[in-house]
């Protein structure tokens, strides 16, 4: 998909900000998936969220010194993959805002720069001045860092002492010195300038981390921490990078309220989950009265109707304030490989901002009910647990000869992975106390080693160069087809009242869609008494409460 143009078709004019619906109550998924934006763990602890189909990878660099942290590779990995004048079609991130997660992302790359600079001018000054010296006691961390990752705990021992010993070298050097002069304070210097720039550089990166933290920890807390980036609002014609900046957050918005999505095979709907359960309905048509013949209609008709009905979910005259607001909504489901690596959305004439119009969704509803061509289904869906939680229930109506068949499938996305809902914690060893010796008490620790300080330290002047930084320390995969939700779901199966809340929504929804569609066959002169028949004994059977695996075809 190529940039995006004022000529694209898309329009980017300011306009009413309507409320998207459902938008309401969903923070606690886009707070969680925020907060890794912020995060100062291993990238490589994101691996841990690799769910059964979709995993992220960690391509190492040439050297460990220069690595990015879980926040840095997340934060460049997301902007690059979502607002990418390049990047391919993104699946919809349902129960999350996407815009707010890169919102984050970006805001969290604002923080790292400002860090960055003065990184850079400290490396310039204390580093660049005194190349040699600096050299040399990378050397000694990088030596460190490849000795500290074995698995054996005496090569981690090991580099520590190997950083204790040079560190007695360099003060037996600055002692015992044989030159005198300029040289001499040369190479004396040499040797402490580098530790001078690091006892600065590690109160930048300090107070840096704090403020990455606070962030991480209101996000997750239900704070009221907002992203802050005001590049993002352009302040004259001229502000090109801006622009685009804005034009790529709206584009995000508009596809994530796309109405056409992809079915994976086993994988089930992107972004919406895999099929836990089907149920069809399907009987012949017969005229209810033998004198007279069927009034025409179309599954248009029907599925009308079951709309109107589905719309009403909410409504009962039992005040038990059961089903909150639904989304329903016609999607179109397109076919895609289950090893897919990248998805298409339609285009042309029949296509306005990503949506499919009304009347080309009428069409596939009528004519495309077998053989090759993209398929409607009706969706009703339910965010629930604060966005945690997605139920989609797709009705689907078919007419083929005289044969009515009115299916109804149930999916579900489960919340997002516990690794995003971790808070921080405080870095703290336990002591004994001095007096009171067989007392203990915790210390506080800085929030930044020294390793850590010395590797943003050296990746900092290569932050403006970041296909170069990539390459030397390594970067985030994200797996394919992206979409910020489905890609780190959990099964909401593991969670009683989710999975609870999933099982009873299915059986309200086939009433009504059979009630409805019944009720049109009625208006059209159709013997209903079969269909009738069968929804009982389906009410009767959506009744069993273990969800199957229907997608893969094996319950």
């Amino acid at each position: 998909m190529g940039a995006v143009v004022a000529d694209s078709g898309f329009d980017f004019t300011p306009g009413a900000q309507v409320p998207l619906l459902g938008a309401a109550g969903q923070t606690a998924a886009t707070n969680a998936l925020a907060s890794a934006a912020y995060r100062d763990s291993p990238v490589t602890v994101l691996l841990d969220a690799n769910n059964e189909w979709h995993k992220s990878d960690v391509k190492k660099g040439k050297l460990s010194l220069f690595e990015p942290d879980l926040g840095e590779a997340f934060s460049r990995a997301v902007r690059v993959r979502m607002l990418g004048g390049a990047r391919n079609a993104l699946i919809q991130s349902f129960g999350t805002e996407p815009q707010t997660v890169v919102e984050h992302c970006l805001a969290a790359i604002n923080i790292r720069k400002a860090r960055d600079t003065k990184l850079t001018i400290i490396m310039a000054v204390f580093g660049l001045l005194f190349l040699p010296g600096l050299l040399i006691w990378l050397a000694v961390f990088q030596l460190r860092r490849t000795i500290a990752g074995a698995k054996d705990k005496k090569s981690g021992a090991l580099g520590t002492a190997l950083l204790v010993a040079v560190g007695g070298l360099a003060v037996i050097f600055l002692i015992k010195l044989p030159f005198d002069g300029i040289l001499g304070i040369y190479l004396r210097a040499m040797v402490v300038a580098p530790v001078i720039g690091w006892l600065w550089a590690k109160q930048v990166c300090e107070s840096t981390a704090k403020d990455l933290r606070d962030r991480w920890s209101s996000l997750l807390g239900g704070g009221s921490v907002g992203p802050k980036i005001p590049e993002a609002v352009p302040r004259d014609p001229s502000q090109s990078t801006a622009e685009e900046l804005r034009q790529g957050l709206a584009r995000l918005t508009a596809e994530q309220q796309s109405n056409s999505v992809f079915y994976a095979g086993p994988k089930g709907i992107l972004g919406m989950g895999t099929r836990w359960g089907s149920w069809q309905l399907a009987e012949e048509l017969s005229p209810a009265d033998p004198g007279k013949e069927i009034h025409g209609f179309r599954s248009w008709d029907v599925i009308r109707a079951i709309h109107d009905q589905l719309r009403m979910l909410e409504r009962s005259t039992l005040h038990t304030n059961g089903f909150p607001t639904p989304s329903v909504k016609h999607w179109i489901v397109a076919p895609v490989g289950e090893n897919a690596g990248e998805v298409s959305r339609p285009d042309g004439q029949d296509v306005d901002q990503y949506q499919i119009k009304t009347h080309e969704i009428q069409r596939i509803c009528n004519e495309q009910q077998f053989g090759a061509g993209n398929r409607h289904y009706l969706g009703v869906q339910f965010t629930l647990w604060d966005g945690q939680l997605v139920i989609t229930m797709l009705i689907t109506v078919t007419v083929l000869h005289e044969t009515l068949r009115i299916e109804v499938t149930g999916h579900a996305l489960g919340p997002v992975h516990s690794l995003f809902t971790t808070k921080p914690k405080a870095k703290t060893v336990t002591v004994s106390k001095t007096v009171r010796f067989w007392e203990t008490k915790e210390r506080q620790l800085p929030l930044m080693e020294t390793s850590d300080v010395v590797r943003l330290s050296v990746r900092a002047p290569f932050t403006w160069f970041p296909n170069v930084l990539d390459f030397l320390g390594g970067k985030l995969s994200l797996p394919e087809p992206f979409g910020l939700r489905h890609v780190w779901a959990e099964k909401p199966w593991r969670h009683r009242f989710m999975a609870d809340d999933a099982l009873r929504a299915a059986t309200p929804v086939l009433r009504v869609v059979h009630t409805a569609a019944i009720k049109v066959l009625e208006d059209h002169g159709v013997d209903t008494e079969r269909f009738s028949g069968r929804s009982t004994f389906l009410s009767g059977m959506i009744q069993d409460p273990s969800p199957r695996k229907a997608d893969l075809y094996d319950a």
